[in-house]
């Protein structure tokens, strides 16, 4: 599978014949300063959880390219309102369908509001399995017991964990939870972005090593092949 990395939770995977693109948040991020959302392409969107840094891009991104957004009820109902043409409501413990594979949300331990102080729903992880593999993204989460539930929904190529501490998981938790779900193939994200959620990268990557865990923390806009 094709990973490119747009900084903070954003990324997007080429699975099924299919971009997938997850939380965009580009323009109000300045270490993504020399990535121009106009070229980024998406079939589909999904967002985790209603913080301004997951959906920021959201709107516009999905206007330009006429993908798909995918989230929680609330979510749903919030980009309808914002006049995204194209939106499916998925909640944890959904499963839905696709023309690139099948979707699983499941729950993630995490606040979720709008920039208002709104509702935005229950945060949510997703579980894409498709035919070139399958992966794990666990939105912002603490480290939560029910990870150990992934592995029987899906074998996991790779999963993409928070590693930033403060509002998510930090790397002990990040570590423990790469074993629950029985993957030794992790990218971070939700780190470096804020003041207080930077990390040591190369301390982090060994901390990973460690534990007989690859971790890989590409540069914003780099892409990366992650083999099954």
């Amino acid at each position: 599978m094709e990973f490119t990395y747009y900084g903070h939770s954003c990324f997007s995977v080429l699975a099924g014949g299919k971009r997938l693109l997850f939380d965009p948040f580009i323009t109000g991020n300045e270490l993504a300063k020399n990535i121009n959302i106009e070229e980024i392409e998406a079939d589909y969107i999904f967002v985790s959880h209603g913080h301004f840094d997951h959906i920021l891009d959201v709107t516009v991104i999905a206007a330009r390219t006429g993908a798909k957004v995918i989230g929680s009820w609330e979510l749903y109902n919030y980009f309808n309102q914002q006049g995204v043409k194209d939106t499916l409501p998925l909640n944890p413990g959904g499963k839905v369908s696709l023309d690139f594979g099948v979707v699983k949300a499941v729950a993630a331990q995490h606040s979720s509001s709008f920039s208002d102080g709104s509702y935005a729903g229950t945060a949510s992880g997703f579980i894409i399995t498709s035919k070139d593999g399958n992966f794990y993204y666990s939105g912002d989460t603490a480290l939560t017991l029910d990870m150990t539930l992934i592995k029987s929904f899906a074998h996991i190529d790779f999963a993409v964990f928070p590693i930033g501490d403060m509002l998510t998981m930090g790397i002990d938790d990040a570590i423990q939870a790469a074993k629950f779900v029985e993957t030794t193939k992790v990218i971070g994200v939700h780190y470096d972005t804020f003041g207080f959620i930077k990390i040591d990268q190369e301390a982090t990557i060994r901390e990973f090593s460690a534990s007989s865990i690859i971790l890989q923390l590409p540069k914003i806009g780099d892409r990366i092949t992650i083999e099954k």
